[in-house]
């Protein structure tokens, strides 16, 4: 065979599947350059993964950030054998261009939420607002650790045992709040109202006392320090203001565990209550003061404050009715003796109404236009 004759086997512009294709008969080998192409890739891939992995991690402190760099080798080295297998196979990467520029609006309006998610996805891994293994809180309550974060999206591991996968777009918008970003210790908040009778000093020493009994709850140790500032790690109470219905405590103590935080204060509410009550310190909770008008017939609700009264019921039926009322609520003994007295007398009895007789009830109208009872 000649050098001419080589040349219109194997021309030096024809790709290597259409040579093949003519060598072999197979008029489909070029699809087959190509997925040899991304199997080897893949292998490929496989091993350098294995081979960077560990150094990558080593060097690399956060574990997102080290992630995301073994994952663009392995889908960097799969994208370079593919796109070698294509060019085996004949494909012109030129008209490729061309086409994508005539669809470029088209693609940019799909692409637009994968492309959004891509950028956010590097800002996280940039700011680093949470890690790996962190416990977060979203803006709507949901809670959990971070399981995973990726270019596209952040998993969450919720405390409900399930996995919450959220767009890296839609995470940068939320709010979130980071239970380990520094210190997983996380301080509470109790407030309990109690009168102004009770003793505020042993109400003090007994809600500190029901939260130092509880294993969760951190009980002295240095100092906690946030920032600049520096709070007790044991339990404190204080006396926070005076309200209108009693003296308000304000217990604050630090959790060891974040994802304990909702059974720590169950257990100090319980702890808090079975302590006051054992002690002379009393709960505050509103009074009401029912105060009943004998000449008006109308009960009246006192205010604590300023004394100021509110209508609420109110009109006696006839004395025997009122022989019945509590003694809150109830008339005098004396009036209900001269009423009684003045029923004695024969034709006064008869002839004078008595006071529920024409007191006028809600509608304008007497005891004797309803009828006795």
């Amino acid at each position: 065979m000649g050098d001419g004759d080589f040349d219109m086997v194997l021309p030096e512009t024809a790709p290597v599947a259409d040579w093949f294709a003519r060598f072999t008969g197979f008029p489909g080998f070029g699809l087959f350059i190509v997925l040899l192409s991304v199997a080897v890739g893949a292998l490929v891939a496989k091993f350098l993964v294995r081979l960077i992995g560990r150094p990558v991690a080593r060097r690399v402190s956060r574990q997102s950030v080290a992630q995301t760099i073994v994952r663009g080798v392995r889908v960097g080295t799969i994208t370079i054998a593919t796109l070698i297998g294509l060019g085996a196979a004949g494909f012109r990467f030129a008209d490729l261009l061309l086409g994508t520029a005539v669809f470029s609006a088209v693609i940019g309006i799909i692409l637009a939420p994968l492309v959004g998610n891509f950028i956010n996805g590097v800002f996280i891994l940039a700011d680093q607002p949470f890690e790996i293994g962190d416990m977060i809180e979203l803006e709507d309550g949901t809670t959990g650790f971070v399981e995973d974060i990726t270019i596209r999206y952040t998993k969450i591991f919720t405390l409900d045992n399930t996995f919450l996968v959220v767009p890296n777009g839609t995470m940068r918008e939320r709010d979130v709040t980071n239970f380990s970003a520094e210190d997983e210790r996380t301080r509470r908040t109790i407030d309990v109202l109690v009168t102004y009778e009770s003793d505020i000093d042993v109400a003090r020493q007994k809600i500190e006392r029901a939260a130092r009994d509880c294993e969760a709850v951190i009980d002295g140790g240095p100092d906690i320090r946030i920032g600049v500032a520096r709070y007790t790690a044991s339990p404190d109470c204080r006396l926070h203001e005076f309200g209108d219905d009693g003296v308000l405590l304000r217990l604050r103590y630090w959790v060891k565990k974040p994802y304990k935080l909702g059974k720590v204060q169950s257990d100090v509410n319980t702890k808090i209550r079975n302590r006051i009550a054992d002690a002379n310190v009393e709960m505050a909770y509103p009074h009401r003061h029912l105060v009943f008008d004998d000449t008006s017939g109308v009960a009246r609700v006192g205010g604590p404050e300023d004394g100021s009264d509110t209508e609420r019921a109110g009109i006696r039926d006839d004395d025997d009715r009122a022989g019945h009322m509590p003694e809150s609520v109830a008339p005098s003994g004396d009036r209900a003796g001269s009423n009684d007295e003045s029923r004695s007398d024969g034709s006064e009895g008869t002839d004078s109404p008595t006071r529920a007789e024409s007191a006028p009830d809600e509608e304008g109208s007497t005891a004797d236009d309803r009828g006795s009872i």
